[in-house]
């Protein structure tokens, strides 16, 4: 499957000033020539046309590049086509490259092939998808040292020790009447457990930085809901009036508070109605509230609180919740003391209490744990279950050891820690995972 040429258009559908088609495989170069009209250079960008051999009318001006292996992404040939971006022109030329030999690629196959062929490994692999879809500076820069190989060199130097006690208690029980000359294996197993479990304990805050995490924005009609939204988008995005009951749907946005990412839901006001529209929206609103890992409650504090917002309160049950006590401008007459969440007092009209309400939410979200410019976090959830099981693995390895098990039970123990960790950075991968990970990816990529 992988010895063929794969082609696909690599630069989103739509109009544009550029579009790509990109090739890889070792007929790169000769199906693009023959539908390129100037011989390509390895490595120098050639202007021409693409030309149909059918009709040998012009389809695009462009500039092509070719790349030979094992410089390039793939560590294959690689022709790179840089049309005009629009449907028809990247339609076309990718339509000619496939008619002349290529066969169209598959999601991630590109990194997939850059992964088999030893350019990368499997985390390194995977911090390109998380490159791709950084909702923020913080998650950029966490995939950009996945990238850059930060766990990779971990996971090998952890892999290096615990190979090395493995050996050492392998030779033990081998040659039981030789002289094996004495090493220590439980202090080098000791430190990877503390290792593994210093990088899961950052993995949680690191999946959120990654995947952002959902919140609802709840509460009854006319309390400022969606003024609160405004305000956290910094731009109109849910439509204002006094009237109660304007939001009849859920709205959903990313939006970067802190440098966490977070999908905000903004939804209807839950309340009695006989409306069906209105009916339809609160019952997607105790939807969005299932669903969301934060709530942020909105109540209006220049009103006594109401039976409705006891309902609300009711509902959420076992959930996370921040009280925004919004339209702080005006006086208060709600008594919150009964209450017993997080309180952030704000205003969505002048903005007041905003600032502390998204560091709040920031805070929750990441359990306290704000990344420093220079720390790095697993931020992958298989990653996470890989070291968990590796670091259940050392952890009965070091308890055989200290009651004095055969060493048969700790090299059981140490061989399932070191699959567990290459399953992380691809040396004990299998193909149904491999599937799995990069069907994920978009097409081109």
């Amino acid at each position: 499957m992988y010895q063929d040429t794969i082609a696909a258009i690599s630069t989103p559908i739509g109009e544009g000033g550029i579009g790509i088609v990109r090739l890889s495989g070792d007929n790169a170069r000769q199906i693009a020539a023959k539908i390129f009209d100037k011989p390509l250079i390895n490595r120098r960008l050639v202007h021409g046309y693409i030309i149909d051999p059918d009709s040998t009318g012009a389809v695009d001006e462009v500039l092509a590049s070719y790349m030979a292996a094992p410089h390039t992404y793939t560590r294959e040939d690689v022709v790179e086509i840089n049309c005009h971006g629009g449907v028809i022109p990247l339609q076309q030329i990718l339509g000619l490259v496939l008619k002349n030999g290529a066969r169209s690629a598959e999601p991630g196959e590109f990194t997939l092939r850059a992964f088999l062929n030893g350019r990368i490994d499997l985390t390194q692999a995977e911090s390109v998808q998380d490159i791709i879809q950084a909702k923020t500076q913080a998650s950029l820069r966490l995939a950009v040292e996945g990238l850059k190989g930060k766990l990779s060199i971990q996971i090998g130097t952890l892999r290096n020790d615990l190979l090395s006690a493995l050996a050492y208690l392998t030779a033990r029980i081998d040659f039981p009447e030789d002289e094996v000359e004495e090493q220590d294996a439980f202090g080098p197993i000791s430190k990877a457990r503390e290792e593994l479990k210093s990088l899961i304990a950052g993995a949680d805050a690191g999946a959120v930085y990654r995947q952002g995490i959902r919140t609802a924005i709840v509460g009854r009609p006319n309390v400022g809901k969606s003024s609160l939204l405004n305000r956290l988008m910094r731009e109109s995005r849910a439509i204002v009036t006094p009237v109660p009951g304007t939001t009849r749907d859920t709205i959903e946005e990313v939006v970067n508070l802190k440098g966490v990412p977070f999908v905000l839901v903004d939804t209807a006001g839950i309340t009695e109605s006989h409306d069906m529209a209105e009916s339809l929206g609160i019952e997607r609103s105790r939807t969005a509230i299932d669903q969301a890992s934060l709530i942020v409650l909105v109540i209006d504090t220049s009103e006594p609180v109401t039976d409705a917002d006891w309902q609300i309160i009711k509902l959420l049950d076992n959930k996370t919740v921040v009280i925004a006590a919004n339209k702080d401008d005006l006086p208060a007459k709600a008594k919150l003391e009964e209450i017993n969440w997080p309180t952030i007092h704000t205003s969505a009209l002048t903005g007041n209490g905003i600032d502390e309400l998204e560091t709040k939410l920031a805070d929750i979200a990441l359990g306290g744990k704000l990344t420093a410019p220079d720390e790095f976090m697993v931020t992958n959830v298989r990653h996470k279950e890989a070291l968990q099981r590796a670091e259940a693995h050392l952890s009965e390895a070091l308890n055989s050891m200290e009651n004095n098990m055969p060493d048969d039970f700790v090299t059981i123990d140490l061989t399932g820690a070191l699959n567990a960790l290459g399953e992380i950075t691809g040396e004990t991968v299998t193909e149904e995972l491999l599937e799995i990970i990069f069907s994920s990816f978009c097409v081109g990529k």
